[in-house]
């Protein structure tokens, strides 16, 4: 086999194994896409509720006994889905007695206004999350226990490792799950309307703190489902959520802020930028490379792959 052949091999495994990281990174960016886009709120705590994620499917799969009564196979993408409604009560019940004291239709109206206590508010709930979890999880890399993350499937000469590709399969169902909610159901469209125009959408009787409050949350909790799928096949500890929160905002960014499906896409250009560097560069420069294209982007698209030429009013 020549050199041409071998390169040409290791491009498509490339290839393929960036799509696969990119679905998952595609929802968590999604989940902070959901918040800035309706809410126009910078989360800076949106890589803790990624962390909270991972706990929960460890702890659900192990403690709650889900991967003894599913199997190791089944139990572990279960226990993921189910750190998605755990964390969105975690995300409702700081949205209902601290994130909706500095946000909502008074901060949205006046320029400025809030914006500085949400940033505020946002780290400190960060670092209370990053120290509550060290105190209450300990500092030991986990993982979630699966023989998926070692297997792979053979197709030709390509390896698909199981957990990624199952990883990715249950990311692209809970995002389309959560397009049609946005697009078909009541609440969908009045969370729609309150990121449009929130003072407008109030006027029109749309109950636009419910809203906010759903947005917030369900941002939380999808999240939350990216980051319990990702904790099958990849070590974490209490201030994971730094690492991953970069991530988050450059596919977003990529995308264009306020676009949800742009930051669908642009999670998966980042899972894509990140494997394919591996080709030319040293694992530890993804990142560099990651940010080499999110400049190249944001230079000749200023406001992203999907997003609008002017900011909403």
């Amino acid at each position: 086999m020549g050199a041409v052949e071998l390169f040409a091999i290791d491009f498509l495994q490339a290839l393929i194994t960036g799509l696969l990281v990119g679905g998952t990174y595609a929802l968590m960016c999604v989940g902070l896409g959901m918040i800035f886009g309706v809410m126009r709120v910078v989360n800076f705590a949106q890589g803790d509720f990624f962390m909270l994620g991972m706990y929960a499917a460890y702890y659900v799969a192990t403690a709650l006994g889900v991967m003894a009564v599913l199997g190791p196979y089944v139990g572990p993408v279960v226990a993921g889905l189910l750190a998605g409604p755990i964390v969105f009560a975690v995300g409702w019940l700081l949205h209902r007695f601290l994130v909706g004291r500095v946000t909502g239709v008074a901060a949205v109206g006046a320029e400025g206004d809030g914006h500085y206590a949400q940033i505020i508010l946002t780290l400190g709930i960060a670092l209370v999350l990053q120290n509550g979890g060290l105190i209450l999880f300990g500092s030991l890399p986990l993982s979630v226990p699966t023989p998926m993350s070692r297997e792979s499937w053979e197709l030709g000469e390509f390896l698909i490792n199981q957990a990624r590709a199952v990883s990715f399969a249950v990311a692209i169902v809970v995002a389309l799950l959560l397009y049609l909610f946005l697009k078909r159901t009541t609440l969908g469209k009045s969370m729609r309307a309150a990121a449009d125009n929130a003072e407008a959408a109030l006027y029109m009787g749309i109950d636009v703190d419910r809203c906010h409050r759903t947005a917030f949350a369900l941002g939380c909790g999808v999240t939350a489902i990216a980051g319990g799928l990702i904790a099958s096949s990849q070590s974490f500890q209490p201030y994971i959520g730094f690492d991953f929160v970069i991530t988050m905002y450059a596919g977003v960014v990529l995308g264009g802020l306020g676009s949800i499906l742009g930051a669908f896409w642009g999670g998966m250009t980042i899972g894509l930028v990140q494997q394919m560097s591996t080709l030319v560069l040293p694992f530890q420069l993804q990142n560099t490379a990651i940010f080499v294209v999110f400049l190249l982007i944001v230079f000749f698209r200023p406001h992203g792959m999907f997003g609008r030429s002017a900011e909403r009013t």
